[in-house]
């Protein structure tokens, strides 16, 4: 009888086509917000693999199998793409960090996090710093010596360099109609936030190639996508001052196909049976609405899937009788 191929073995070529995925979305990020993106994704993958080397030590487990599987660099990548472009190095250490520490190792390691670790760590920082977790830089952001400087805190930020984004625009509006706002706000893009339109677009490209792969199945992302488009539909009530968005302006804005390829398909904390990852999917594309629209937060991805781990064993409880229930 074979014996069964090592997980880090078996864990290592889908981390690598996820980060693989990521690479559109992220060349979008990189161009519309400059190179703190890139600073991000330095700073939280050498935390990140520097705390998981730490935990295996102080765990007194080897190095080489769990250090390699690409875990952590995956968990450390979404959560660098989900960061305001030049926020503080010390804040992305620090959610990189605590990613690994109360997202991963808290619990035993890789396969036994209830907790998205990359979402974790972000809803940690956000709560702890919302200031500088609201310092979104203008399009196209900076110079990459002005970028280090504003990272590694040398130089003051302008007042003028950051601004609030559409969707945090469009929550607080109560004066201007929703076609003033893509005509005159420079938020807004075409048809959703300035660049987060290409963005989206990039990590949707990455979500197809990762379905065409089968990484992971279509259910949580469709359930999410879905929910997310149908409430967003029922509740638009035009473009007057008091709308909160089309269909389309929720679908292409903040990390919405972020959210719903790379987010809610992550294995471990997420729904297991088919029917469980549809209602996991649906839950999240429900609550990103009601964050973003009524909430005190710009967009609703990390407290939505965090929130959704929470309900995950009685989503599958739920999806256990109904398969009983079913004739055979």
């Amino acid at each position: 009888m074979p014996r069964p191929e090592p997980l880090d073995e078996r864990l290592r070529p889908t981390m690598q086509r996820v980060l693989l995925a990521t690479v559109p979305g992220g060349l979008a990020l990189l161009w519309f917000q400059g190179w703190g993106i890139a600073l991000n994704l330095i700073l939280a993958g050498l935390t990140a693999l520097a705390v998981e080397a730490l935990m295996l030590r102080l765990r007194r487990r080897p190095l080489t199998p769990d250090l390699n599987d690409g875990s952590a660099l995956v968990s450390a990548t979404l959560l660098a793409l989900a960061l305001p472009a030049y926020c503080p190095w010390w804040l992305t250490v620090t959610a990189a960090a605590c990613a690994l520490l109360f997202g991963k190792h808290l619990w035993g390691g890789v396969g036994a996090n209830p907790f998205n670790p990359a979402m974790l760590g972000y809803a940690l920082v956000l709560v702890a710093f919302p200031a500088h977790m609201s310092q979104w830089p203008a399009a196209h952001g900076v110079g990459l010596l002005d970028g280090l400087q504003q990272v590694f805190g040398a130089q003051q930020t302008p007042d003028a360099w950051a601004g609030a984004t559409a969707l945090d625009t469009l929550r607080i509006n109560r004066s201007l109609t929703v076609d003033e706002l893509f005509a005159h706000d420079p938020a807004f893009g075409r048809f959703g936030g300035l660049g987060s339109e290409w963005v989206n677009l990039g990590f949707l490209v990455g979500g197809v190639f990762l379905l065409q792969q089968r990484v992971f199945s279509w259910h949580a992302p469709v359930g999410m996508l879905g929910s997310l488009f149908i409430v967003s539909l029922l509740c638009w009530n035009g473009s007057g001052s008091d709308s909160h968005g089309s269909s389309l302006f929720h679908l292409f804005t903040g990390a919405t196909m972020l959210g719903a390829f790379f987010i809610a398909t992550e294995p471990v904390s997420g729904a297991k049976a088919p029917f469980a990852r549809l209602l996991f999917g649906a839950g999240m594309g429900l609550l990103v609405y009601l964050i973003r629209t009524w909430g005190g937060y710009p967009d609703g991805v990390a407290f939505a899937v965090l929130l959704m781990n929470l309900a995950v064993p009685a989503l599958e409880r739920f999806a256990e009788a109904r398969q009983r229930r079913q004739p055979a």
